[in-house]
């Protein structure tokens, strides 16, 4: 079906708070930012320099924190970006069970599950931040 890709927190200030975290879990550490990933950060419109995300990896899923300004009530503040093989009909198996899309962009699709918690449904074959 699919798998954890990122945990990713919605946040003000993504160093300080990926630092906080970076210090409290054995085996995460800061993701350099090489030429190749600051490429991929400007593809997705983001500029690193401005704090806008950084990300975390370690033993398990990488840990995104990514700039949301000020508190949305209809999103929540961590959510999962799963990694989808057919994406249209995981969405489709989602909404049968219970699930709500939000939104469809075209490299993953927002949803929410029966409690209102979002989540992101990514195409396996890319790796981007949502």
């Amino acid at each position: 079906m699919g798998a954890i890709h990122e945990i990713v927190f919605d946040c003000e200030q993504p160093t300080e708070l990926a630092w906080f975290w970076v210090n409290l879990l054995d085996g995460y550490a800061l993701r350099q930012q090489d030429e190749a990933e600051l490429a991929r950060l400007a593809a997705l419109g983001l500029a690193p320099e401005a704090d806008q995300m950084v990300m975390l990896d370690g033993r398990g899923p990488s840990i995104c924190f990514q700039n949301i300004d000020g508190r949305r009530p209809d999103n929540n503040r961590v959510h999962f970006d799963i990694l989808a093989s057919d994406r249209p009909s995981e969405v489709e198996k989602l909404t049968q069970a219970g699930a709500e899309i939000v939104r469809v962009l075209p490299t993953c699709t927002i949803l929410r599950d029966p409690e209102g918690n979002q989540f992101c449904l990514l195409d396996n074959r890319q790796s981007i931040a949502a």
